[in-house]
Formats: C-alpha cells, sequence, structure tokens
C-alpha cells in the first residue's frame, strides 16, 4: 500500500465506512465502480459516494490573529530565560514563560 492509498484509506474510515470497503476502495477505485457489473450496487454507491466525499475541496485555513502574532513573539523572546543551559526547562519554567508572555503581547 503506497502513501496515496493509506490517505485515502484514512479519510474513508474518517467517514465512517468499514474497513473490508474502505479497504478495497484504497487500493482500487475503478474496481470498486465495476463492482456494479458484479451485481453488487451496494458497494459501488458506497464506492461513488466515498470518492465524491474524498474530492472535495479541503476547508481554508483560519487567519492568524494579531494577538496570537504578538504572543508568539514574545515567547520566543521570553523562553529562552526560563530553560536550562541544556535547553530543557527549568522547574515551572514553562509555565511562568507562558505567563509571562501573555502579559507581554497584551501591552
Amino acid at each position: 500500500m503506497n502513501q496515496e492509498q493509506s490517505k485515502r484509506l484514512g479519510q474513508l474510515l474518517s467517514m465512517g465506512i468499514p474497513l473490508p470497503i474502505a479497504y478495497a476502495i484504497a487500493l482500487d477505485p475503478e474496481q470498486a465502480q465495476a463492482g456494479l457489473a458484479a451485481g453488487t450496487e451496494l458497494f459501488v454507491t458506497g464506492a461513488n459516494t466515498a470518492l465524491d466525499a474524498i474530492a472535495q475541496p479541503k476547508k481554508a485555513k483560519r487567519k492568524v490573529s494579531a494577538y496570537n502574532r504578538r504572543y508568539k513573539a514574545a515567547f520566543k523572546k521570553i523562553a529562552p530565560k526560563h530553560k536550562a543551559k541544556n535547553g530543557k526547562w527549568k522547574a515551572g519554567g514553562f509555565k511562568r514563560a507562558v505567563k509571562a508572555a501573555h502579559k507581554e503581547a497584551k501591552k
């Protein structure tokens, strides 16, 4: 199973399609549609519905707020002060860094 088929399988399973049907559709969508000739009309209907759902465009990402940008910059500036020399957080350091970054971002 290649990466594209694996991604397609994950999408089908997230839509609630049972694993045996989703696996067959993910491996070969054309063969799933050819199942109509074999008299498995229900299988094909499920395949077409699933393939149509996969073809839907993705939602647009949300816009990052001005506050979030200020917080990000403040956190990057403050974080090193709350870390040890080896790069690990000091005891309670992350919590204090978050609090200080929020305070800085509000200014």
